[in-house]
């Protein structure tokens, strides 16, 4: 990857690495429609609990080799054996509960799209299809979840998801651009 030396605006959070600012530029707080894409960042939103998001994009690529590129139909049928090979990948992060919670929450995606259509619809619907624009001035400015968090929180956990909290799914619909979080110093905000 080439350094990213240019002086562009951008949310304070991004700027201690040229993959930070990277991901915030061309990733963060665009909206995706993709149903493979949403999967991708539902699941390393639920190993991302409890550790920085740095160390998640550091394992990006690990995760998707590990994870059939992230293919939720795949993954959905894992079994006991691809399991412990993955809970032996010092490439991704080893927690045994993550590890069997994204072969269920694959299955509860699976079922999401029979039921919806896609999950697109689905976690879309939240927000009548649209991204909800939020203006803070700065980082301080920015919740760690919402009550729209809260109420997507407990439906997918009522529909069996695991690791799903409150700021994990807040975290996804920032990374997803359901919520566009940019501070109005932003070159992003525009």
């Amino acid at each position: 990857m080439n350094s990213i030396t240019d002086e562009k605006p951008r949310c304070g959070w991004c700027l201690s690495s040229d993959l930070y600012k990277e991901y915030h530029d061309q990733e963060w707080g665009t909206p995706v429609y993709d149903d493979a894409t949403l999967f991708e960042f539902l699941l390393l939103e639920t190993f991302q609990a409890g550790l920085s998001w740095i160390t998640i994009l550091n394992k990006r690529e690990n995760f998707r080799a590990a994870f059939d590129q992230f293919d939720h139909t795949k993954i959905a049928a894992y079994n006991d054996d691809k399991i412990l090979d993955l809970l032996q990948d010092a490439g991704i992060i080893r927690n045994k509960l993550k590890v069997y919670s994204t072969v269920t929450n694959a299955q509860n995606f699976i079922t999401i799209q029979e039921e919806f259509g896609s999950f697109s619809k689905y976690i879309w619907e939240f927000t009548d299809g649209k991204p909800l624009i939020n203006n803070p001035k700065t980082l301080k400015d920015v919740p760690a979840t919402t009550p729209l968090s809260d109420k997507i929180s407990k439906d997918l956990k009522k529909r069996g998801f695991k690791f799903v909290g409150s700021t994990v799914i807040y975290a996804f619909m920032q990374a997803t651009g359901m919520v566009n979080d940019h501070v109005e110093s932003c070159w992003k905000k525009s």
